[in-house]
């Protein structure tokens, strides 16, 4: 049988003919190839109330000289296309995967392209029957790193394989950087990874190599709350077994190799209290400080002062928020991270879930409110005259209709959506989150009334809410369902269902603003939890547009202003001032406005239609190149899929324009000022038309019946043979029988695309 010509195969045959057996010719085995190796989720888009994935990133080949060191990206293309057309995808990946070489291939050649300098050339082609060992690029990766022997050791210990738990790509660049610079003697390192990208993980992983590997025999993971002691415990770090155990006696057991412990637990003021200097300074190799950003980054904190005293260990600090004021400084102490992942990052990739704000402004919050003369509050309190304004609310002076306006907006964004979607109200103190709870179960009395848990305060002074905790962020409980809070669920609780988080608390510290954000971006998709929506009454939002939001970590000398160290356990903003309690103010909304989550990683804050016509026009400068476009494109839903990922909402923008509307009238309209058609004016339009005319009865009755699923659902309906298979064609015949009415399928797509054009041959 005659051999295809190699320039008709597919990048697939390319790849099965020529490049993966002149990679096992160079001593590469199966277990060191990765072929079509699925690298990111690809991002959420979201469209309406329904989501849709973005490309994933995916490389054709990763190889590596253990499972935990990879060392090439080979990226193939047809042999219609030079050797090196997949270069800049393959250094791109490189770049992202933390590798070292990077190899083009159309299968006549390779070009490689050498990130370590060690080769001599940057890029060079080498022959099929050329491709280098694993030997040798361990040895070429191993000078460039400066690895010796006895820190090859460390470096190529294995990861724990875990079935369930497959690495992410960052996790293992997290993990690679940390355990090689500790093989280095580095011994105060700083991981930045997001809230919700699993640093828990990263950790035991790391535990896990250096402990196999006899570097580090005796180890300390600190947290600052007991709950994520005990999910480290139960969860990540069971694979210790009875290696390991939680401090929480006065004394200090010293037969285990890794120690869980709250650093409060194990420090103290008083002499007797300070567990930790039961155990010799020299007796831990490394101590991890889980969460290092918050108030205990201050110089006479909690875990600074544990790792003053095992100053020979290690010290790994891991954050999604790097603490950086005047006074205190991570960067300073850890010296910079050795890797950050950022929640931009997470996004795009769609590891995370991205976010849109619903932003109030209320009257009273824009315009103050004063007191006339001799006003007492409900209690009878003489309240003192002044303007108070939106830093007093809910601290010195208590609007109650405000309270009950935000309870009842957010009750109305529930009953509209899912009134049993999981959510947070973030409060100003403790007092607020029991008003808000109030306000809430009002709003709710039929809910409320069901189950007295399905609206609950949640903070530190309360047992009852403490209590119900771990059944808010369990997705198997329904119940609580809208918790109120202060600063008890700001950080440290996996929330992977929450998809409300509502903000009426100022916030001005970017670490709480972070974290707080951060109980949001859990993805879970066994229960529906895509993306999450953000409630905002106090223009805590305005952080988003800070540069340092998603802006890498820096050292900075300068006040950070704000709310200064968080408190743990039952200090949320209790206070002795006077306060007044006041009923009989009216507050109203003045604007409440959408803002979405655009693809650079920032909201949307122009008008959907202004930022839809900018968007637009970037890709097509007039009507005309618009329309040459759509027309000559086989299917219309891949050029919406192209604006969608550019950040185009065109569901949001229906609501706005109209739903009647089609996406192809919604673009001309809003970026070339054209009078929109609605889609049963182009349906009657071209059932007037002779277009059904050349089609038999029962054709025609299909060609019909596909125009009413588009007048109804849009043009999507029509490209997706899928369709045939649901009421009124089932009546007509199976898809097979539909098809073959027109002559065959080719006939089938070709009669869609005819009935496609007359459908926006009318002008718009």
């Amino acid at each position: 049988m005659e051999e295809p010509d190699k320039k008709e195969m597919s990048e697939r045959d390319i790849c099965s003919k020529f490049i993966t057996p002149a990679i096992k010719q160079a001593n590469w085995v199966e277990r060191q190839i990765w072929e079509e190796v699925k690298l990111t989720n690809g991002r959420i888009i979201v469209k309406g109330s329904t989501t849709t994935r973005g490309k994933q990133k995916r490389a054709d080949y990763v190889l590596s000289y253990k499972p935990n060191i990879p060392l090439a990206i080979v990226e193939a293309k047809r042999n219609i296309y030079a050797v090196g057309e997949g270069m800049q995808q393959a250094l791109m990946y490189a770049e992202m995967l933390d590798i070292p070489f990077a190899f083009s291939s159309n299968g006549d050649t390779f070009l490689l392209h050498d990130r370590t300098g060690t080769f001599g050339k940057v890029e060079e082609e080498i022959p099929m029957d050329r491709f280098p060992s694993p030997e040798f690029l361990w040895q070429k990766y191993c000078e460039w790193k400066g690895l010796d022997e006895g820190k090859q050791k460390i470096v190529t210990q294995d990861y724990f394989i875990d079935q369930q738990k497959s690495l992410r790509y960052y996790q293992r660049i997290a993990i690679n950087r940390t355990v090689e610079a500790i093989a280095k003697g580095q011994n105060r390192i700083l991981l930045v990874m997001a809230t919700g990208t699993g640093k828990t993980l990263t950790a035991f992983q790391i535990i896990w190599r250096l402990w196999k590997a006899g570097v580090k025999k005796r180890i300390l993971f600190l947290a600052d709350r007991n709950i994520l002691v005990d999910q480290t415990k139960i969860n990540d770090f069971k694979h210790f077994g009875t290696a390991m155990t939680k401090i929480k006696n006065r004394e200090a057991e010293k037969s285990y190799e890794i120690y869980l412990s709250l650093y409060q637990a194990v420090s103290g003021t008083e002499e007797e209290r300070n567990i930790y200097k039961q155990f010799s300074p020299d007796f831990f190799d490394l101590v991890i400080i889980d969460e290092c950003h918050r108030g205990s980054a201050a110089e006479d904190s909690a875990w600074r002062e544990i790792l003053a005293y095992f100053t020979s260990a290690t010290h790994i600090g891991l954050t999604a928020t790097p603490k950086e004021t005047k006074d205190i400084s991570n960067i300073h102490y850890f010296g910079e991270p050795i890797y950050t992942y950022s929640l931009k990052q997470g996004i795009e990739d769609g590891f995370l879930a991205p976010y849109r704000v619903v932003r109030f402004d209320l009257d009273r919050d824009l315009q103050g409110w004063r007191p006339e003369k001799g006003k007492v509050d409900r209690y009878g309190t003489p309240i003192e005259d002044r303007i108070y304004n939106q830093k007093d609310f809910d601290r010195n002076l208590v609007l109650e209709k405000r309270t009950e306006l935000v309870a009842k907006k957010v009750t109305e964004f529930l009953k509209a959506n899912d009134r049993f979607d999981k959510t947070i109200v973030f409060c100003e103190n403790i007092d607020h989150a029991e008003r808000m709870r109030e306000a809430l179960v009002n709003e709710n009395p039929d809910l409320a009334g069901e189950n007295r848990k399905y609206v609950m305060r949640i903070t530190g002074d309360n047992p009852e809410g403490k209590a119900e905790l771990d059944n808010f962020i369990s997705p198997e409980s329904r119940y609580p369902v809208i918790a109120t809070t202060s600063k008890l669920m700001s950080t440290g609780v996996d929330a992977q269902t929450c998809k409300l988080i509502v903000l009426d608390k100022r916030i001005q510290s970017m670490t709480e603003f972070k974290q707080i954000i951060g109980r949001g971006t859990r993805i879970n998709e066994d229960y529906g939890k895509f993306y999450f929506t953000i409630m905002d009454f106090k223009k805590a939002t305005e952080l988003f547009a800070d540069p340092d939001f998603d802006g890498e970590p820096v050292e900075i000398y300068g006040p950070e202003g704000g709310n200064g160290a968080w408190g743990f356990g039952d200090s949320e903003g209790k206070t002795d001032r006077e306060k007044y309690f006041v009923d009989d103010v009216d507050v109203d909304v003045v604007t409440e406005r959408t803002q979405y989550y655009g693809p650079d990683g920032k909201l949307i804050t122009e008008s959907l239609k202004d930022y839809t016509r900018k968007t637009v026009l970037k890709d097509f400068k007039s009507l005309d190149s618009f329309l040459k476009h759509w027309n000559e494109a086989e299917k219309k839903k891949v050029i919406l899929s192209e604006l969608e990922e550019r950040g185009v909402l065109l569901e949001a923008l229906a609501e706005e324009v109209g739903k009647d509307f089609d996406p192809f009238d919604l673009i001309c309209h809003v970026a070339f000022d054209r009078p929109p058609l609605s889609r049963k004016a182009r349906t009657e339009w071209v059932k007037k038309s002779d277009y059904f005319s050349k089609y038999g009865e029962q054709a025609q009755e299909v060609l019909d019946a596909l125009l009413d699923k588009y007048a109804d659902d849009g043009i999507e309906n029509l490209e997706d043979m899928s369709v045939l298979k649901v009421q009124p064609f089932d009546r007509i015949g199976t898809p097979m029988e539909i098809v073959k009415l027109f002559g065959g399928k080719s006939s089938y797509l070709a009669a869609v695309r005819g009935l496609e054009s007359q459908i926006y041959t009318l002008e718009a």
